[in-house]
């Protein structure tokens, strides 16, 4: 079943501004940005503290738009939030046994997009280690387990996670042993991901039916960015706010996302509230070395659809 039904008023809204941001940014090709973007109209049956059975949610339809969002595309750190939800379902269902290091662990997963964190989640989540290469037959084992939550997701019957790939850990130079093996000689088996999936995901989160409402509310909890430039850090390279879509945003808007990048790819996935305005989530990916050095084409793209949601 569908999660949002397209709208001409959004298509045209959107299509404006993907070609003023082509305009803008000439670096950006047509085939290197994809976006998906849901609005909800009032009754707004999101961010309720999960008031909502997961019947009435999933059956209320939201009108939405998407760009190239069924094309798989290598997501960096928004992987982060499917190891988020699947660990928090290993939890409700008793499967693995919470920790102070793995909620530690899961905190900075999200919070500080830490990949060393992420690799302790993964391995807690399929019961496989990173190391030396294996011989065939415990290596066969350990691909296996690591599938568990490709396995996962596929149980949920979203047709937006048919074609994802989220079995790989993420890295800062780059996978070896095992790890590397288990990519494949030409990465045929890295992690991907669409816009549509991506944002089916988030929009179950907020809608508090990813799991349990109370385990939504927690994940949201760690999703929430401040807007206040006080609050930024000032020792790392990337925020998850300046050069992605809360760079864009005014400081009375409310942020929950998930940024990822890479050398090749900036990407974002945020559900954002401004006062007196639509309640909107956007997904927006761009590729190409160029573009994800760039700082400036997420929060642009976010400054227009900020501007856009005032019009509805």
């Amino acid at each position: 079943m569908i999660f949002f039904r397209k709208d001409e008023q959004l298509e045209n809204i959107a299509s404006n501004i993907l070609e003023t941001t082509w305009a803008k940014f000439p670096t950006l090709a047509r085939n290197q940005i994809a976006l998906t973007w849901i609005v909800y109209d009032p009754p707004v049956l999101v961010n309720t503290g999960g008031a909502l059975t997961p019947d009435a949610f999933w059956n209320h339809i939201n009108r939405g738009f998407t760009y190239r969002g069924v094309e798989r595309i290598y997501p960096a750190s928004v992987v982060k939030l499917f190891y988020l939800v699947a660990v928090n379902e290993w939890l409700e269902r008793g499967m693995t046994q919470t920790s102070k290091e793995l909620e530690r662990a899961i905190r900075d997963m999200i919070v500080d997009s830490s990949n060393d964190a992420t690799s302790l989640v993964v391995d807690v989540l399929s019961g496989t280690t990173s190391g030396p290469e294996l011989p065939v037959g415990p290596f066969d084992t350990w691909k296996s387990q690591r599938q568990i939550v490709n396995r996962y997701y596929q149980t949920l019957g979203w047709e937006e996670m048919e074609t994802i790939n989220v079995c790989q850990k993420t890295w800062g130079d780059g996978p070896y042993g095992r790890e590397r093996v288990f990519y494949g000689e030409t990465l045929e088996n890295r992690n991907m991901l669409t816009t549509n999936a991506i944002a089916r995901l988030l929009h179950s989160i907020i809608g508090g039916v990813a799991v349990s409402s109370g385990r939504s509310q927690g994940m949201m909890a760690l999703l929430k960015r401040s807007l206040n430039p006080d609050d930024l850090p000032t020792d790392v390279e990337e925020d998850q706010v300046t050069g992605f879509l809360g760079g864009g945003l005014p400081q009375t808007a409310q942020i929950w996302s998930k940024a990822g990048w890479t050398s090749q790819v900036r990407h974002d996935a945020a559900y954002i509230e401004i006062p007196d305005q639509h309640p909107y989530l956007l997904v927006v990916f761009t590729e190409g070395k160029a573009n994800a050095k760039s700082r400036a084409i997420l929060p642009f793209v976010s400054q227009l659809f900020t501007e856009a949601i005032a019009t509805l």
